[in-house]
Order: structure tokens, then sequence, then C-alpha cells
């Protein structure tokens, strides 16, 4: 009894100077034993942080609340951590070409003609987000395909995993590649039967026509930041790991700052070395913990879509090939060890087997020299030779992987591979299994930034529609409260900011979101489709759907 009084007094305590009582709520988190919580209600101190997790909240109603909030019963959750986006590229992809879902080429050139007729001022024009493999054509576009549509200027668009544009032939003019050009290291021009460019530049060779393109200015680098805040909100993301700031970028992030305009928390990791000349050691945050340079991205290779994925074997739809090696082991270790040196984490790009294994050899010759250093992450983790999995742990080396990575390439990497070469493939639960740690997110602009279709498809293998049956090799599926970890505490450990955001244990920011179902007991598809009702950044409501626009069932 005493105890128990004790507790209550304590509980009052806490609640005596708290703002706001949030009650009638179906809450649930992971809690630090991995397992799922749940609570009734969540009182938020003046502070913006969590004073207490409730399931008794009548206990409290003596309690001197100054705000209450029913919560009509639905579903909330810590907000969203995305282990690994592209804040500035999802505000761009925003506010330029739009080229996600084309169905064809044909599809491509239409909205190329809507878009130059409707930004006739613009001296470039650019865009991203094709995909040949959703094409029925399936063979890549060249500068042939966009002559026809514009000549007049140059047009560079961007495919959907960044490593690959496609110009006209103005471009390949104004950045003055011909079939003299040679192959930068780490980037492959493509070439007709004659040796002239087609107009396709993958990784490195992307670089000679991306610096000719005009710099945005600052007014459109904050539209561009703005409609990415707007869009991570929407979905429930409250902070993310922006994976390769430039010094532009990091610009914007602290402009914003510094005018009460940053909303979502960042996590940056500079775009390679280059701008440790500005960011002398790891960073602390700013702007009430919305922003902290801690980190290096570096890359080891390409992607499997465009064949720039390193692999130990050649393509099994393209022999002649193993894809591209960013860096020789010398290289690579050298800039890991700049980057690690002055105490930044480190991020390293790698997809395909061969660059898995070289990032892992990398850290564990870093290992030693580098004491201070921990947490290292390989960002994607794709593609690995499941011998190679077993290292992770041993080396506290974090997998940073996109569940919904999985569900896009399924096809792809059954071509790319064969059947022979996938036990290691997007392979969540061998690595949990191993004593790794997992970190999720959704490489946004990539993938939609929307985790939702991500957690389905962590739990399921399959696609929104259900695709393949019985999940596609199915024993790497997670449970829920896995997935919801790799997704909340998992990605904020990632990023050395578990104590503060991840969970909504007391003491930490009040950072939640409100959803139209109980995302728990879904089924998968239904999972997928969750709408994002309300969400919350260290105690204030940042978006609230309308309620026309909410289709869910509450409490569901």
């Amino acid at each position: 009894m005493k105890k128990t009084l004790l507790a209550l007094t304590a509980l009052l305590a806490s609640a005596a100077n708290a703002d706001t009582l949030i009650d009638n709520i179906n809450g649930l988190q992971v809690g630090p034993d991995g397992k799922l919580q749940t609570f009734r209600a969540i009182v938020i101190g003046d502070d913006g942080k969590v004073r207490q997790l409730l399931q008794n909240p009548e206990l409290v109603r003596l309690a001197n609340i100054t705000s209450h909030i029913d919560g009509q019963g639905r579903t909330l959750l810590p907000g969203i951590v995305d282990g690994h986006g592209h804040v500035m590229g999802l505000g761009f992809a925003l506010i330029q070409l739009d080229l996600t879902g084309t169905g064809s080429i044909a599809d491509l050139q239409g909205r190329l003609r809507d878009y130059a007729a409707a930004h006739r001022q613009d001296r470039w024009l650019t865009g991203r987000g094709w995909n040949q493999e959703l094409w029925s054509e399936k063979r890549f576009p060249t500068a042939a395909d966009l002559d026809v549509i514009v000549k007049d200027r140059p047009v560079v668009l961007e495919r959907v995993d960044g490593h690959a544009i496609v110009v006209n032939s103005a471009a390949l003019r104004a950045a003055g590649v011909t079939a003299g050009t040679k192959d930068p290291a780490g980037g492959k021009i493509e070439r007709d039967s004659r040796g002239n460019p087609t107009g396709l530049l993958i990784d490195a060779a992307t670089e000679l026509v991306a610096k000719k393109v005009p710099a945005p200015s600052s007014e459109q680098r904050d539209q561009a930041l703005e409609k990415a805040q707007e869009a991570l909100l929407a979905v429930g993301v409250t902070s993310a790991a922006d994976m390769g700031t430039t010094l532009d970028d990091w610009r914007t992030f602290d402009r914003a700052g510094v005018n009460g305009r940053l909303m979502v928390r960042i996590m940056s990791y500079a775009a390679g070395v280059e701008p440790l000349q500005r960011f002398r050691k790891a960073g602390d945050w700013q702007f009430g913990d919305r922003l902290r340079m801690g980190g290096v991205k570096l890359y080891a290779d390409g992607a499997l879509g465009s064949r720039g994925a390193w692999l130990k074997r050649p393509y099994a739809d393209k022999p002649d090939t193993r894809g591209l090696q960013f860096h020789s082991d010398a290289e690579l270790l050298s800039l890991a060890r700049t980057a690690c040196s002055p105490g930044f984490q480190l991020a390293i790009h790698a997809i395909g087997d061969a660059a898995n294994d070289q990032v892992i050899r990398t850290y564990e010759t870093l290992k030693p020299v580098c004491p201070g250093a921990s947490r290292w992450r390989i960002e994607h983790f794709q593609i690995a030779d499941p011998a190679d999995i077993p290292r992770l742990a041993r080396n506290g080396i974090i997998a940073s992987m996109q569940p919904v990575h999985q569900t896009s390439d399924r096809l792809m990497a059954e071509a790319r591979l064969g059947q022979d070469r996938l036990a290691g493939a997007y392979a969540w639960q061998s690595v949990l299994k191993s004593g790794a740690r997992l970190a999720f997110g959704t490489d946004f602009p990539v993938e939609s930034p929307n985790p939702f279709p991500g957690l389905a498809a962590a739990v399921s293998r399959q696609d929104m529609n259900g695709e393949p049956a019985g999940g596609w090799l199915p024993e790497q599926r997670l449970s829920f409260a896995q997935a919801l970890h790799a997704y909340t505490r998992g990605a904020a450990y990632a990023g050395f900011a578990e104590a503060k955001v991840g969970s909504l244990d007391p003491g930490q920011w009040a950072d939640f979101i409100v959803v139209d179902r109980d995302v728990s007991t879904a089924d998968p598809q239904a999972l997928a489709r969750t709408q994002v009702v309300e969400t919350w950044v260290a105690g204030k409501k940042l978006f609230s759907r309308p309620v026309e626009a909410q289709r869910g069932e509450r409490g569901r």
C-alpha cells in the first residue's frame, strides 16, 4: 500500500507541472526490451517533453493539468525516425518535373512536353523519378528520346535511385561530353555502336553534366526545404537522417533554424570529406535539438537498377560486368580515416555484395585506428554474401536498410542476380539474428517518404497489392515490434539521437503521431495504407489532416 501511495504521489507531482494530458488513446511504442508497449494517455510538459505515459489516466484527474485533449480512441505512436533520406532532394523533387510512376518512354515524353510548356522561362529543365524497369519497353531512355520533345534547352532527368541521369543533346553539348570523353572513375558514359554518348550517364559520370546545371537560388532552396518538411510531417516523419548534406544544404537548414522554420529534426551526414573543411568535428544539437552535423556519407558502389552495384560475381542478366567499384581498398580506407579521425560517424553506401565486403573490411581495419569511433553504418546493405552478415555484429556495424526497396526491386533483383544468389538479399531477419542493429528508412525521394508501406513490407515481404503470395523470401520477415523498433528506436540509435527521440519515454521529446487505425493489428495491406491524422513535434501540433480527407477506421 505504501509503495502504491508513493507511486501515486510521484505521478501527481509530475503531472502537476505538466501542460497537457492527452487521454482516450491507443498508445503504442516499442520498449527498451524490444517488446510492444501500450498506454492509454500521455502527459506532455510545457518544455515539449514527455512527463509520463499512463495506463490509468483517471488517476491524474485531480492534478493541475492546464490542457486536456480527448484522443477519441485513436492510435498514437512515437514520431517516425527515417534513418536514411535526402531532405533537399525530396524538396527539389516536389518543385521540379516529377517522373515517378511513368509507365513508358512515351509517358515520360508527355510529362516533359507539358512541363517544358509551363516553364518556358527556365534555361535548364530538370526532373527525376523515372524507372525503366516499370516501362513496357524495359530499355533505358536516350538523348534522342528527349530531343524529340526539347531541342533548344538542356534537359537533365534523374533516375529514381539517383544513380543515373538521361540528358538531351543540348545538355551533352553544354557539358562538352563527346565520343572522346573518357569514363570517369566510378562512372560510365553509355555509348552507341559508334562510341557516341547515348545520353545515359551512370554514377560519377552524372557529374559531367550536373556541374553545369545552374545552382538553385537561396529562395528556391528555402522553398524546397519547406515543401520537404510539409511532405515529411504529412506522413509522420518527425526526424530524418540526411544522407549527403552539402554546404549549401547545411546553410539552408541553418537559415531555417535561425528563422524558426525548422520543423523536422535533421541528423546531417556530410556529402563526402570535402565539407569537413567547414566542419572540424562532429557538432552539437542546435535549435532545440532540430539540427546536428554528426557524420560523413561515403560511397562504395552504385545502384542495382543501373547495374552500378558492385558484385562478387557477374550480373546474371549482363555477364560482362560486375558493376562499379568506386574506390580501391586503399582509397576508401583513406577517406574513411579522414572522416573518423575528428570523430565523425561513418555511413558508407554499399549495395552489392562486393561493396559490402569492402566496407566491412574497411571498418575492421579502422577499428583499432579510430578507437573513439562507434556505430559505423552501412547504408542499404542490400545484397550481401550470407557469410558476411555475422561480421556486422562483431564490429558494431549498423545495417541501415529500406524495406520498401525489397518490394520495388524484387523482380529486378531476381533478374540481376539469379535465384541462387538471393539468400543475403534484403535480409532483415538475418541481420537481427546475427546480433547486429537494424535501422530503417525510406531513402526518399528514391521512394516515397511514407513509412507505412515500408512497415508493411517488413512484416510481410509483400507489396501493397499482397504480391507475391506468402511473401518473397518469407524467412526474412520481421514481427511488427521489430519493424517499428527499426523505424523508431533503431533509427534514433543509428543517429546518436536515442536520448532525444525514437520513443515516448519520460524525458524524451514529445514527438508523436496519431494515425487512423490500430497498426499493431492491421493486416499488411491495411497497414501500408495507414494515414497520419496528426503530427506533433516537441509537444506542438504541426500537421493535421482535414477531416474530409481521413479515410481510416478509428480504433480498428
